[in-house]
């Protein structure tokens, strides 16, 4: 049996499995323990010069706009022990201020795999938090299988390169990494998330101080897909991100959130960019299709926007409509803003929708202002790919 490497230079062979260790990674509880036992050694806990224990209580009056457990004055913050943040940490998880269920994440600074959500944190120096020097990709579960990993794993690796991040570990390590994260989490149907960044050093400009470059995965619980429902898109005024940028999956998504917010300001889905000479470009993070009078599919050129793994594999698939005439051609080319209002249908593609139905985009309604036939068998035609289509999508996992 195999163990996960404690750094980049202890590969796994592809497919094997986690196996306990005396180097392995501890749980929170045995954290707290061990950095109990250091603290002892070293003396009695720090506190804060009050001698505080916990954060004090809101203030009434005027100052009762801040939350209930926040600090009230600023020589009250507290100095906490190791454990005492590990306890807090459990505090805020319970809360359920997360929305969501992260079932396990790897982490190549401990160099292994954590199930405790609290656990689940990243160093404040790596410079993917303060520089945004980093890259990141994604792959869906479906019914126990990773569904699209090879492609987004190229993908990923190509975003490294660009944003010049050398790799912790080779190509199959980092697959078997990932793979093994999502059997050790045991969740069988959401989304598996991963970054490499140019890691941990120092809060300097360049990434020269930051002697490892970091491997982090995390695996998202959703126990069912959206049912696609139909939207409204609207032209962005938020500047597209230049090519060079936007082809690349780094995390410098603040333009694309600014997008979407913008959408939903605007009482919409999301936000639609057009390129640097007017043409319709992508989402906030999908691409856009659409179903042309002449009844063919039709997306813009991926030169200048992110090349979607969903969106590619749905141009494959739109194969089958043409063979049973339902479409004439699939076709990617630049398409002009009035082109895609004329459209018959268009729709939004990515891995986190699959494909949504657009029927106004600004205050065009497009086609007949319902969901197209097309998009509900694009629908249908990526689930069940997703859902047993030839294993070069569909990776089992090992539980």
């Amino acid at each position: 049996m195999a163990h996960l490497p404690s750094s980049p230079a202890a590969a796994v062979p592809t497919g094997h499995r986690v196996s306990p260790s005396p180097h392995s990674c501890r749980s929170l509880p045995q954290l707290k323990t061990v950095l109990l036992s250091i603290g002892a050694a070293a003396g009695p806990p720090r506190r804060s010069w009050r001698g505080m224990e916990s954060v004090a209580a809101a203030p009434t009056g005027s100052d009762n706009a801040a939350a209930t457990g926040t600090i009230a004055h600023a020589n009250e913050v507290p100095v906490l022990s190791f454990s005492e943040v590990a306890e807090r940490l459990d505090t805020f998880h319970a809360s359920g201020a997360r929305n969501q269920n992260y079932m396990a994440m790897y982490s190549s600074i401990f160099g292994g795999i954590t199930t405790n959500p609290s656990a689940m944190v990243i160093p404040i120096d790596d410079h993917m938090v303060h520089r945004g020097h980093g890259v990141f990709d994604t792959a869906a579960i479906m019914d126990g299988h990773l569904y699209e990993l090879e492609q987004h794993l190229d993908r990923f690796l190509k975003s490294a390169s660009m944003a010049k991040i050398p790799l912790p570990f080779n190509r199959s390590t980092i697959r078997s990494i990932l793979i093994q994260t999502v059997s050790a989490s045991n969740c069988t149907q959401g989304s598996l998330r991963y970054w490499l960044s140019a890691g941990p050093g120092d809060f300097q400009l360049s990434s020269s101080g930051c002697t490892n470059p970091a491997l982090y995965a995390v695996v998202i619980e959703s126990p069912s897909l959206q049912v696609p429902s139909c939207c409204r898109v609207v032209t962005s005024s938020i500047p597209i991100k230049s090519p060079q940028f936007a082809v690349m999956k780094s995390v410098n998504y603040l333009p694309n959130a600014l997008t979407k917010v913008e959408g939903e300001e605007n009482g919409a889905f999301t936000g639609i960019w057009l390129d640097d000479e007017g043409f319709v470009a992508e989402g906030s993070n999908m691409n856009v299709g659409f179903v042309t009078k002449n009844k063919e599919l039709l997306m813009p050129r991926f030169d200048k926007i992110l090349s979607g793994c969903t969106a590619r594999r749905v141009l494959t698939l739109a194969e089958h409509l043409v063979a049973h005439g339902k479409l004439s051609r699939v076709i990617s080319r630049n398409v002009s803003v009035e082109e895609g209002k004329m459209a018959d249908e268009m729709m939004l593609i990515g891995s986190g929708i699959l494909v949504k139905p657009v029927v106004q985009w600004d205050d065009k309604i497009i086609g007949s202002g319902q969901e197209g036939p097309i998009a509900q068998a694009l629908y249908d035609l990526i689930l069940e790919d997703m859902r047993s289509g030839p294993p070069s999508v569909r990776i089992p996992i090992p539980y």
